[in-house]
């Protein structure tokens, strides 16, 4: 019989335990932003200035390339900043240079040691080491 009674106590203390029903209202969520501790000014603008003339382009030297393997030849053009590369068959037969290290210069244009800009076409004249 005391097991009884101790069981019946101990569900009694278990369900005063529980919270009982709240009719209160929800809580409330506040955000706080937090204010910047420094002032930011901006700086005084410059006086407005006017250019008469373009910046000038950067000049490249034209690297002499003949006698060289023509994908060489087209990687020290392109090592220079030299991107605008074209080729031709140097023999007149209008071959198109598929296997560029098959090839290898025998004339340039513009000449080696000119001075270009950047955007200037180098064109490779080119012939088959078998030819």
């Amino acid at each position: 019989m005391r097991m009884i009674i101790a069981a019946g106590v101990a569900v009694l203390a278990l369900a005063a335990c529980e919270p009982a029903a709240s009719t209160a209202a929800p809580a409330k969520t506040v955000t706080v932003t937090p204010t910047p501790t420094h002032t930011v000014t901006a700086a005084p603008k410059a006086a407005a200035t006017t250019k008469t003339h373009a910046a000038k382009p950067k000049l490249i030297r034209v690297p002499d390339v003949v006698g060289h393997n023509h994908q060489k030849a087209q990687d020290e053009m392109q090592a220079h900043g030299l991107f605008m590369l074209a080729e031709e068959d140097a023999t007149g037969q209008g071959r198109m240079l598929l296997w560029d290290r098959n090839w290898v210069v025998v004339r340039q244009k513009p000449a080696p040691g000119t001075v270009v800009s950047p955007n200037t076409t180098i064109t490779l004249y080119s012939k088959k080491y078998t030819d």
